[in-house]
């Protein structure tokens, strides 16, 4: 069933947006034909936004292909310095890293993905890095799993239904009941240790960052190697680690002038 879409809905708004989602860190440089079925636009629609964007700066053409220019970046920029929350993070974030050795981050959840707003490196030598601002699907993340575990159960459902849950490993949760029935683990149990469902032999642990009104709008995590650690004691040492960072970044958000 078609979503419903409010009476001010523009559509030209939604085919942009839908070509510049098609490129990916994987797919950096695209044709139109491309740009066309990534974007589910006809040739001749795809090619008039491609050269608007193109005309705008925010697209780039060499050779018949085209490419994103760092101007997208402002869009990010504008969201991320309008608030507060990665600069309040990011030393609770460092001293969490000092303490476990690990990489730690902070996101959110847009749409069906989640986006990093803020990362901290691990000290170690040969080591997870993800970059502020990258997205992967939420279904396959450990902070995604608690950011979809917070979300109303008909929304919910509603998003579930619309998009299909990649396998990005082979222990990727890839069926919406599968999928349902370990948010309700998550919500049941406020944490989540998710191994291998981003990249094989990488064991994610998340737990929910809250408002002042005790919803749900972000999650913090450390990543580690699978191999490195038990679940039990990930458990016992981890999570009251990254409750407590949680906690941190709650208070100090709520003690900024204009927060509640």
């Amino acid at each position: 069933m078609p979503q419903q879409r409010g009476e001010h809905f523009v559509r030209a708004v939604e085919r942009t947006m839908s070509v510049l989602r098609a490129f990916t860190a994987e797919q950096a440089e695209l044709s139109l034909t491309e740009v066309a079925q990534a974007s589910d636009l006809d040739r001749a629609g795809a090619r008039r936004i491609l050269l608007t964007l193109v005309e705008l700066g925010y697209v780039r053409q060499a050779d018949r292909r085209y490419a994103l220019t760092p101007q997208v970046l402002e869009f990010g920029h504008a969201y991320l310095t309008s608030r507060s929350l990665p600069q309040v993070a990011e030393p609770h974030l460092q001293e969490l890293t000092r303490q476990v050795r690990e990489m730690t981050a902070l996101a959110v959840l847009e749409g069906t993905e989640i986006r990093y707003v803020a990362a901290v490196p691990s000290p170690k030598l040969l080591s997870v890095a993800i970059p502020v601002g990258a997205r992967y699907p939420a279904h396959a993340t450990s902070m995604g799993k608690v950011l979809l575990a917070a979300v109303p159960p008909e929304r919910l459902e509603a998003s579930l239904r619309s998009v299909e849950l990649a396998r990005v490993t082979p222990h990727t949760v890839t069926t919406r009941e599968q999928l349902l029935a370990e948010l309700a683990t998550v919500r049941r149990r406020g944490f989540v240790i998710a191994d291998d469902g981003l990249e094989e032999g990488l064991r994610g642990v998340a737990v929910p960052v809250r408002d002042a009104d005790g919803r749900v709008f972000a999650a913090v995590n450390v990543s580690l190697d699978k191999h490195s650690s038990t679940e039990e004691g990930v458990q016992r040492e981890i999570v009251p680690l990254l409750a407590r960072t949680a906690a941190r970044i709650e208070g100090d958000l709520r003690a900024r002038p204009g927060t509640r």
